[in-house]
């Protein structure tokens, strides 16, 4: 299991657009992904899921991944994270 925390900078949070790519990024690796916040946690492949979580500018996530490619897992995540969240 490799995790880690980001805090999101989009003023807007975690909304449609982004959390679409997201979704779409964590679907490319065979780890399973997990954001969590506030002790809420929902599968990073799952969109309704990711949105409901209401992430909003400045709060802290903790994305978390567990299986074979944990590691490219938490690098593709947090680069994601670094260039649109």
């Amino acid at each position: 299991m490799k995790k880690f925390d980001y805090v999101i900078k989009d003023e807007i949070g975690i909304h449609a657009r982004p959390a679409g790519l997201l979704v779409k990024e964590a679907k490319k690796y065979e780890s399973k992904i997990v954001i969590t916040k506030d002790g809420k946690s929902a599968e990073a492949t799952k969109l309704i899921a990711v949105m409901s979580l209401g992430v909003k500018c400045g709060q802290t996530i903790t994305v978390e991944a567990t299986g074979p490619d944990e590691d490219a897992a938490c690098e593709g995540i947090e680069k994601f994270l670094s260039e649109h969240l």
